[in-house]
């Protein structure tokens, strides 16, 4: 079985070989690594090609936002299997041969841990995936660089909604959910996730994208107010525990705190 990973940068050239060796230091020889850049012009591209004998497909040109640069790599992807690895993030040691192992024809989505890692307090929190989505999904936990996707789930259920700049991977998994999508739980801790990037930006600068969101899924105007209104309130209370000390609203949120390695 053929596994694609795709990994996005733009102006990227401080972490993605960290990216980049995370990847191919699986010991999953199946791979296919597909490598997306945005134009970057900060060395990003040079330190790409130092790897360029083992990367099967390398694009850099300006494109139209995430979803884009994700659907260029899934267009090029020829795996059985997606993930989506960006740079500043790292695919954990065996990850792709549990995947592999755990691999069942049914199954079109596969969830895995994603590790939250905050750099500067050195704080790691294991995020555990969801496996249910509804059109306003409360207390959802995305871990989307846990999520590897079959090629013909992609197909079937279709990709990233290029009118999303931030909510894009939530998209997908409600779209797929509603539409019958199997998914399987991987109890095994896939990738790490620094907490930096679009996860970010305050929801107050989201809320058209959320409303969007919402109502596209099948959600009312009022429910997809009141679901705003939830992540308003959840944010508002984030900002107040970081002045107190950023790691609270993970141990909140997360629960499961290991010990970074």
């Amino acid at each position: 079985m053929r596994i694609s990973i795709i990994t996005i940068s733009y102006n990227s050239a401080s972490c993605i070989e960290e990216t980049i060796n995370s990847v191919l230091s699986q010991d999953y020889t199946s791979l296919e690594y597909i490598i997306i850049d945005g134009g970057s012009s900060d060395g990003t591209i040079s330190i790409v090609n130092k790897y360029k004998d083992k990367i099967a497909t390398f694009i850099s040109e300006p494109d139209k936002g995430i979803s884009d640069a994700f659907n260029k790599g899934i267009s090029h992807a020829t795996g059985d299997i997606i993930g989506i690895v960006n740079a500043d993030d790292t695919l954990l040691p065996g990850a792709l041969t549990y995947l592999a192992q755990s691999y069942e024809p049914e199954i079109d989505i596969y969830r895995g841990n994603l590790m939250i890692w905050n750099p500067t307090s050195t704080q790691m929190f294991r995020e555990i995936p969801s496996m249910r989505f509804s059109p306003t999904p409360y207390f959802i936990h995305v871990a989307h660089g846990g999520t590897f996707v079959t090629k013909k789930a992609y197909q079937r259920f279709g990709v990233f909604d290029l009118s999303l700049k931030y909510t894009m991977d939530l998209d997908f998994l409600i779209r797929s959910y509603q539409k019958g999508a199997k998914m399987k739980y991987l109890d095994y801790d896939m990738a790490i996730f620094k907490t930096n990037g679009v996860t970010s930006i305050p929801i107050i600068k989201k809320k058209s994208e959320y409303i969007h969101l919402t109502r596209k899924n099948g959600a009312t105007l009022f429910q997809a107010y009141c679901y705003f209104a939830f992540l308003l309130l959840i944010d508002w209370g984030k900002s107040i525990l970081d002045i107190i000390n950023p790691d609270i609203k993970k141990r909140l949120r997360f629960k499961h705190r290991v010990q970074k390695s």
